[in-house]
């Protein structure tokens, strides 16, 4: 807890397990065969040594939890909740949940829970028509009521309600020890006319379509919640480009510590699923996020919004045949995880679990014992080391919120289906390179501008046999030359594998003054 305000500033490492407590792994997984036990969920203390486990191997900082509080209906996963003070009893008491999140901080893992206050359901022993009037809830439902969710939104026009919701979110973060609250459907929230026909919504008091009042709540919110329980943290899921979501209030911002990049998500999930063949059409899928990238401080999310719903999974949404679609996979992670921004993985993504994600089942755990296709294991090793060089490297984090911490090497290289750039701190000794090749051509000889002399060498490749790659890595150190390349003065030459990211870091030239290299890196970046 005393920790925490420096664990979690913009340039720390945060990269975020998503889970669903109630389909994680259920008993019969946890246990050896021939267990009697009758098949349910894990419970609150069950899940806390086996989940941060599981989670502190896999070197992820933070897990997010589908809301807990009490909800009737396991199909909403926890959306539609009735019993804001309350964790569900569908794990243990209150008391467990306080043991789970204890044992969760023991293990230096933060906890960031979800939390709904846009709307809540129907049901008449929960909010819904309280006191016999219209408490809670707006009493013209062209404002209170949204249609395709079957639920109420609250009244944030009244004191009483907006009291309610704040003091909701501070019982999470003082009474339960949460570090932060990732606040669900803001932009629901945000628009009078969300999800709503023309004549199915009533404008402000501007005729505009914003909804004032919610605004005027969500800022009383972050404010409340720095003010109350500084160092924990509110991200919001919004997904269109209202601005300033993560920036003070003082300045027109809502005030949120953070924003899902749903933007960068929705692109790079359409341009992985493409044919590699059409890629060279679509470059600006993978290159348009750094347009906006430093707007607001982002989490990169891959949600469970996106592997439900006939959407696929995570690995099925990769094209090709078997050792493609874990080769795009492991491509894609290595590239997320050098873009800046927070890292965000709903579970089961981390191992290539076939089927969509299902609320009602464990996840697919027998996918990581023999005799099952190695492959699922060695894409959890991956994503194992690269959460592991995500928080050792301050090139990835330190600058994570500056524009100076990031620099495009070669955006241009459509034509191949490649793109290189360059993460970086205040120290040029800890910039390192990103080379991603969406292709399945190896690309032999390949010519990538370097910012300074000197030797570089492999940090990670995602196409190494340990990860069930092909094992084309670059094993010996690439010596750099005079030749101007990629608006670089340097350049090396690195074969580069199909369907991979490779990761490269200079090699500390002890021939050279340190000083030089750091007039050297200020005079390119000038440039």
């Amino acid at each position: 807890m005393q920790e925490r305000s420096q664990r979690q500033q913009v340039n720390s490492p945060i990269s975020i397990y998503e889970v669903h407590l109630g389909s994680w792994r259920h008993v019969p997984e946890r246990y050896v065969e021939g267990n009697p036990e009758e098949h349910r969920f894990l419970t609150y203390r069950e899940l806390a040594h086996d989940l941060a486990a599981y989670v502190k191997d896999l070197g992820f900082t933070h897990i997010e939890l589908l809301p807990v509080a009490e909800y009737p209906y396991d199909g909403s996963w926890g959306y539609q909740t009735t019993g804001y003070y309350a964790p569900t009893s569908r794990f243990g008491p209150p008391e467990d949940f306080q043991y789970f999140v204890d044992y969760m901080h023991q293990q230096g893992i933060g906890v960031f829970l979800d939390w709904v206050p846009a709307h809540f359901p129907k049901d008449g022993y929960a909010l819904s028509y309280f006191d016999g009037t219209h408490l809670y809830e707006y009493a013209d439902t062209r404002k209170g009521e949204h249609k395709e969710w079957g639920t109420l939104v609250f009244n944030y026009g009244r004191s009483e309600v907006q009291d309610f919701l704040i003091a909701n979110a501070l019982f999470w973060l003082r009474e339960y020890h949460i570090d932060g609250l990732r606040v669900d459907a803001v932009a629901s929230m945000l628009y009078l006319d969300y999800l709503r026909k023309p004549g199915e919504w009533v404008p402000n008091q501007y005729g505009g379509r914003e909804h004032l009042e919610a605004v005027d709540f969500l800022r009383k919110l972050n404010e409340a919640v720095y003010a109350e329980q500084p160092g924990t943290l509110t991200v919001a899921e919004e997904s269109t480009s209202w601005p300033l979501v993560s920036r003070p209030t003082y300045v027109g911002g809502l005030g949120f510590s953070m924003k899902w990049n749903m933007g960068w998500m929705h692109d790079m999930l359409e341009y992985m699923h493409l044919d590699p063949i059409f890629r060279r059409y679509h470059h600006n899928l993978i290159t348009f996020s750094l347009m906006y990238a430093y707007s607001e401080n982002f989490v990169l999310p891959l949600s469970h919004d996106e592997v439900v719903h006939v959407k696929g999974s995570l690995i099925n949404k990769m094209p090709g045949d078997l050792w493609q679609r874990f080769a795009n996979l492991r491509a894609f992670f290595g590239y997320m995880w050098g873009h800046p921004g927070k890292k965000l993985l709903f579970m089961g993504g981390e191992f290539g679990q076939w089927h969509e994600w299902n609320f009602a089942e464990s996840l697919d755990w027998h996918l990581l014992e023999p005799p099952s296709d190695p492959h699922h294991a060695q894409l959890r090793d991956y994503l194992r080391d690269l959460n592991e060089i995500y928080q050792r490297e301050p090139g990835l984090n330190v600058m994570d919120s500056d524009p100076e911490g990031f620099s495009w090497i070669d955006v241009h290289d459509s034509d191949n289906s490649v793109v290189s750039f360059m993460r970086r701190s205040k120290n040029p000794d800890d910039t390192l390179i990103f080379v991603c090749n969406f292709t399945p051509v190896p690309r032999l000889g390949y010519r990538l501008g370097v910012p300074l002399a000197g030797e570089y060498f492999e940090v990670l490749n995602s196409d190494a046999l340990r990860y069930g790659g092909s094992g084309l890595e670059n094993l010996q150190q690439m010596p750099s030359g005079p030749v101007y390349w990629q608006s670089c003065p340097y350049s090396i030459l690195l074969t580069l594998p199909p369907l991979s990211t490779v990761i490269l870091k200079r090699r500390l030239d002890v021939g050279k003054d340190e000083d030089e290299d750091v007039s050297e890196l200020q005079l390119i970046q000038e440039q």
